[in-house]
Order: C-alpha cells, then sequence, then structure tokens
C-alpha cells in the first residue's frame, strides 16, 4: 500500500508524529510530502534541514515540497490514502475552501480527484475557535476522515486540540474501510 504522508508547521508535534511514520513505513510504502514552511523554517524545535533529513531517512525518500513534484499523485493514482499530520489551523481552512496553493493542499486536491481518503491529524491553537467552521466542514466532507483529537491544555490554551498521533495507524485502516474511527473527541 501507498501512503502518501504530509506534515504541516506544527513544528511541537513533530517529536510524536515521526515515530508514526515510522511504524508505517515498515508496513506499507510512505511517501513523504511537506509543506513549504516544514521545507524551509527552523524553529526551537530543530532546522528545516533535520526535519527533511529525518523523513528522507524513515522513508527511504526525500520529502516531496513542491506543486510540480504533488500534482502528479492524483493522475497516476499514486496513493491509497493520504495522512496529513500535523495538519495545522492554515491548512485545515485551505482544504476546507478547497484551495491547493501550497504541497500539501495540491496533493489533497490531486488525491481526492480518485475519490480516495485522506486522513486528517488537528494540531491547531485554534481548533475551537476560528478553525472550528473549518473542521465541520471537513467532517461533512466525503472522503476526510480524522484522527481522534482533544484539547491538549484547556487551561494555558482553551482553543487549542491536538490528534492523538498513536492512533493513526488505526484511523488510517478505517478510512481505508471507509469508516470513521470513534470517538472522534477525547
Amino acid at each position: 500500500m501507498n501512503v502518501g504522508f504530509a506534515m504541516c508547521g506544527s513544528f511541537c508535534t513533530y517529536a510524536a508524529v515521526f515515530p508514526v511514520m515510522e511504524a508505517l513505513s515498515k508496513k506499507h510504502t510512505v511517501i513523504p510530502i511537506i509543506s513549504e514552511a516544514s521545507y524551509s523554517v527552523d524553529s526551537r524545535f530543530g532546522t528545516a534541514q533535520e526535519h527533511r533529513d529525518r523523513a528522507e531517512q524513515i522513508c527511504g525518500t526525500a520529502p516531496l515540497h513542491t506543486l510540480a513534484q504533488v500534482e502528479p499523485i492524483g493522475p497516476k493514482k499514486l496513493l491509497d490514502i493520504l495522512v496529513i499530520a500535523p495538519c495545522t489551523g492554515n491548512t485545515l481552512a485551505k482544504l476546507a475552501h478547497s484551495i491547493a496553493d501550497g504541497p500539501v493542499t495540491m496533493a489533497a486536491k490531486s488525491h481526492l480527484r480518485n475519490g480516495r481518503p485522506v486522513l486528517v491529524a488537528v494540531s491547531t491553537n485554534d481548533a475551537l475557535a476560528g478553525a472550528a467552521e473549518n473542521i465541520g466542514k471537513l467532517l461533512a466532507r466525503k472522503h476526510f476522515y480524522f484522527v481522534p483529537f482533544g484539547q491538549d491544555d484547556a487551561q494555558k490554551k482553551p482553543t487549542s486540540m491536538v490528534a492523538d498521533f498513536s492512533q493513526i495507524p488505526q484511523a488510517l485502516e478505517a478510512a481505508l474501510e471507509g469508516r470513521q474511527i470513534q470517538p472522534i473527541l477525547l
């Protein structure tokens, strides 16, 4: 099975996301895809180069990071499923409004043309604020599935939510069967 694994710029979650990518790569062909921010932004959680190198080491191939690289995903039917983990509020908004102006959103658009599943692992500080509408739109849209998510720090960040990345493998299997893993909210 070919799994696209798209990473957006929620750098604080990479320590939890990379082990899941690694576990999936032991069972499937995993094709890494990274957003512009992931490709170029250094943060206190590591440099962009370190993140690119780690994805390449895990998957055995350099991450796709341009529109030209991801556009063939749909026409060539390259993926069975696309995982977006972490999926930021910015990417949620673009997906909800069919905006495909970067590698992650273009990969999703291209992949969706074949009616194949997209698995979203939310990580955003405004999930219970501005991003809530976009989460709702994607929950109601065909071919979108969610990794269960919940508040990560209700006292200090009352509108923030993050997926339980450890549930990606189970959520992936369910999505391939056309099912949403339950419960969605933790």
